[in-house]
Formats: structure tokens, sequence, C-alpha cells
């Protein structure tokens, strides 16, 4: 059976790959996981999401499970409570960041951390073996309303975070999952919200759910004629935050996370960083300048979050703008991570631009090229073994994911995206001109090979 579960869950395009039929396998397989136990659900915004929640709902009542049904929320509320209720599993159906017409399926375990790689394999096993455990109608599953259990996670996060002053926050909340969520707690916090596209809508009409600096023209705007203190955006589930500064500039997520880390060991005297190996080399430099450690894996917060237990780390993030706070859960949590940014600002005495400016920043270019999952097996097989022929002076060949060349002036990164038909290319260089050519080789050399599989 081909792989459901990428480096995020199951994600496809809804009622095409991922139709009710597949929802209810994915309910009914879970059932049979936790041999009929408590479950939570909870969903984005996506005009799918009933279609697809009431199927998988269905296929868990069948395998005798109680299903806690919190309704919309953002995916590090769902992940929080579902450890916090002592749940044996939660269940969030989104697509994060994908276009309107995608949804998805992200499994959490009773720790409230994304199901790892051997555990979505006994699920992927039940479904191919459609041996689904099958309740009696007197010991069927059922119902709850767990929607109110959402002010749990407020009030952890009040607990958590205490501003002294009324900040002016700019939140572009994008029409996601966090439309409620994140202007509430700001403003319980003391806070002057402005909030943009906070309505939730599905077809996302305000703007993309992928909060890129294009995408954030408006907000940026509006941070700049309101001469608010600091902007922040969010994807459609709410795991990634992205920051605007005072003057109204997008923050660089490198920068953004580098920047954070430094903070944090400050106050921590040291400590292990967890990052992917698509971050910026100026993570080293900072963390190893605070007497700290860097701590490098795949893609996906699934592997962040191992690697951070692990190693006991004390934050950890990708580029993309989602972040992990262990004092609080192991889920990326974009609310969380603009609240404590701004409880960072309130503490330094820094504005976000004199924040950030702490960091270097080194030219990063991230490009796409389409690819059909089928054929990525064969494109990365090429790239590997015409990595070190085609990149100049290359010092070292990086397995940990996809296929890395790092050189002494710059690096480049080839993967293949585990939810999108996309070779995902990352190249940083210490100019401009030199992280462009990286990139534009990187391009050719996977664009031949894509010609070629």
């Amino acid at each position: 059976m081909k792989r459901l579960f990428g480096t995020s869950g199951i994600r496809a395009r809804a009622n095409v790959e991922l139709t009710p039929e597949l929802a209810l396998k994915v309910g009914s397989a879970l059932a049979t996981y936790t041999g009929g136990g408590e479950v939570l659900v909870a969903h984005d915004t996506r005009t799918s999401a009933q279609m697809l929640e009431s199927a998988l709902i269905s296929g868990l009542i069948a395998g005798g499970c109680t299903v806690h049904r919190v309704g919309l929320a953002p995916t590090p509320v769902l992940a929080y409570l579902t450890k916090r209720l002592g749940m044996d599993a939660g269940v969030m159906l989104t697509a994060s960041h994908n276009p309107p017409e995608y949804n998805g399926i992200k499994i959490f375990t009773a720790e409230g951390v994304a199901f790892p790689p051997k555990e979505q394999e006994r699920l992927e096993s039940i479904i191919a073996e459609e041996k689904f455990r099958r309740v009696d109608w007197r010991s069927l599953g059922r119902v709850v309303d767990a929607s109110g259990a959402v002010e749990l996670y407020v009030e952890s996060v009040r607990e958590l975070v205490s501003l002294s002053r009324e900040w002016r926050v700019v939140l572009d909340t994008g029409c996601g999952a966090t439309s409620i969520l994140a202007p509430k707690l700001f403003r319980e916090l003391g806070c002057k919200v402005y909030s943009l596209n906070a309505q939730p809508d599905g077809f996302f009409p305000g703007r993309s759910p992928n909060p890129t600096e294009e995408a954030l023209k408006t907000a940026m705007d509006v941070v700049r004629g309101l001469k608010a203190d600091v902007g922040f955006a969010y994807d459609g589930d709410g795991d990634r935050m992205v920051m605007l500064t005072e003057q109204g500039n997008y923050a660089p997520l490198d920068q953004s996370l580098a920047a954070y880390s430094d903070y944090i060991l400050d106050r921590k005297g040291g400590g292990v960083i967890v990052t992917n190996v698509e971050a910026s080399m100026v993570l080293e430099e900072v963390v190893e300048a605070r007497g700290g450690r860097v701590v490098r894996t795949r893609v996906g917060d699934i592997a962040i979050v191992d690697a951070m237990l692990r190693h006991n780390a004390v934050f950890g993030g990708e580029p993309c703008g989602a972040w992990v706070h262990p004092q609080h859960h192991h889920a990326p949590d974009g609310t969380l991570s603009s609240l404590l940014v701004v409880d960072a600002l309130e503490k330094t005495g820094l504005k976000p631009s004199e924040f950030l400016a702490r960091v270097p920043v080194y030219p990063v270019i991230r490009r796409n090229v389409p690819c059909r999952n089928e054929l990525k097996p064969k494109v990365m097989a090429e790239v590997e073994a015409r990595i070190s022929e085609v990149f100049a002076g290359v010092s070292d060949v990086l397995k940990v994911d996809g296929v890395a060349a790092r050189m002494s002036d710059g690096w480049v990164l080839i993967r293949p995206s585990g939810t999108e038909p996309v070779i995902r290319i990352t190249a940083e260089g210490k100019s401009e001109e030199r992280a462009r050519e990286l990139a534009d080789e990187a391009i050719r050399l996977v664009e031949g090979a894509v010609s070629r599989a």
C-alpha cells in the first residue's frame, strides 16, 4: 500500500485523495490501535472539515471509542489538551498552510506529541489489512462535547505569560484556526489588538493560509499605519507564527528563530537548541556563542520534538515559524510563540527590529521544483550521485534529510517534500550572489533529474 503519512500526518486534496472513505478507515484503525479508548478530535476552518470529521468519528465510534469533540481549534490546542485531559490519542483535521482544497489528518499520542513513524506504520498496517475493531451495538462509542476544554489551554498560557504594559499588536489570523483564540489571548493579557482576517472561513478569502511575505502586505501596511508595537500572522492551523516589526517589515524566519534562540540561551545559561537541516548556519554561530549546542534533524515537527525529548532541549523550531516551547507542551504553537516573543521584547526592553538586529542575516533562498511523488526516489538517487561533481569545493555531504552539500561559503539542501509534489531546494551563502548561484545550480540539477526520471 502507498504510504499515507508524510512529514506532518496525512495530507491531500479533500474529496479526491483524502476521501470520507479514507477518513472512516483512519478512525477505525485508531479505534483498533487504542482498543476503543478516549480520543480528542478538533479541526481547522477548511470547508471539508465537517465531511471528514463525521467519517472519522464514525470509524472511532464503531470501534468503541469515546470521542471528545472540541470543534474549531488550532492544532497546538488539540495537542495540549490531549495530554492535559488524559486522552489515549488526539486527532486534528487540518492541512496547515496548504491551499484551501487540501485537508489532512494529524494524530497525536497520549503525551500530546505527533505520532512517530513507527506508530504511523502500525496504523497503516491496520488500514491495509482492514482488520478493524468492531464492537457490538451495545458497546458502541459516543460523542462528548469538549469545546469548553479550550479554556484550559487559555488558562495555562495566562499562567506562563504576564505582560506589564499595553502592547499595540496587529494580528493577521488569515481566517484560520487562530481567528478567535489568538485575539482573545492577547486581549486577556492586556494588549490593544487590531485584528485582520479574524472571521473563520475555509475559503481563506483574506489571504493564503501560508503567511508568506507577499500574503502579508496588507498586515504590514496596517502595522505601519497604526504605528503598532509589533505584528504577528499565523498559518491555517496555528502551529506557525511570523513576526512583523514595528516598522511593518516581515521578520526573516531564520533570523527570528536565531534571535529567540539567543534570548532563551541567555536566560537559561546554555542548553540544546533543536532545528532542522534547512535552518540557517547562523544558528550555530549564535547558539555556540552562548555556550549552547545545536542538534539538527529531518524536516518536520515529529523529528524536532523527538530530538528535543532525547536531548532535553530548552527550545526547538523550524525556520517556517513552527516553534516548540517544552516548558508548556511539545507541539509547535504559533499563538504561544508570538506571546512569548512579546514577553521577550518586554523583558529586554527592545523593539522587534532591535531584537532581530542582534543576529546577522545570511541570504537564504528557497525554491520548489515540481516533481510527481512517484518520481521522487529516482530523482533523489540521481541528485545524490551527482551533487559532489555539480558543486565545487564540497567539504561535506549530509543525508539526514534529502541531500545537503556544504562548502566554506555556503550550503545547499535538496529534499523531497513530504506533503506536496515538489522537490524543495534551500541555498544559503555568505552573500546574496553566492546564495543565488547555489540555488540556480541546484534547480538545474533537479530539473534535469526530473526530466530523465
